[in-house]
């Protein structure tokens, strides 16, 4: 192994054992972001993509911005349930189909073990502040915007 791969790797397992660290510290994740829309609304939403981002999510997190939410992207389709243990603030989740169309959408109370789950099989999940789909009339069948909805599977 060159040095370079060997650094690589060193560094790859040291950031993850910061961001393990981190979360048994009750901080929350700080993720790459990217814009999505919903009609006129612009999103800035958090990117979790891997087994510790998932599973942490929006964790200790004590405020967040109006338009600000987190996308959970997961490799393939399935049932997907999430529940609020350590998470502070009230939020809904839309649960979307690969082309960005709201599948469900579930209200889920602060720091709970209820599940909430999507009612068919999908890759994306989107956590906003409780109420935001709502107030935007957004539901089952609007349809988000973005690059990962755009994205050919």
């Amino acid at each position: 192994m060159t040095i370079i791969k060997t650094r690589s790797l060193l560094t790859a397992l040291l950031l993850a054992c910061l961001a393990s660290a981190a979360a048994a510290q009750g901080v929350p994740q700080d993720l790459p972001a990217i814009t999505l829309t919903a009609g006129m609304h612009n999103i800035r939403a958090a990117v979790a993509q891997t087994d510790e981002q998932l599973t942490t999510g929006l964790m200790y997190r004590r405020q967040m911005a109006q338009h600000e939410g987190m996308l959970f992207v997961y490799d393939y389709p399935a049932r997907r349930c999430f529940w609020m243990r350590n998470t502070i603030l009230p939020l809904s989740i839309a649960f979307l189909a690969d082309d960005g169309t709201v599948v469900n959408i579930e209200d889920m109370q602060p720091q709970t073990l209820d599940s909430h789950c999507s009612t068919q099989p999908v890759r994306y999940a989107l956590e906003m502040h409780q109420g935001w789909y709502a107030k935007r009339g957004i539901k089952a069948g609007s349809k988000l915007g973005g690059k990962p909805f755009s994205a050919a599977r």
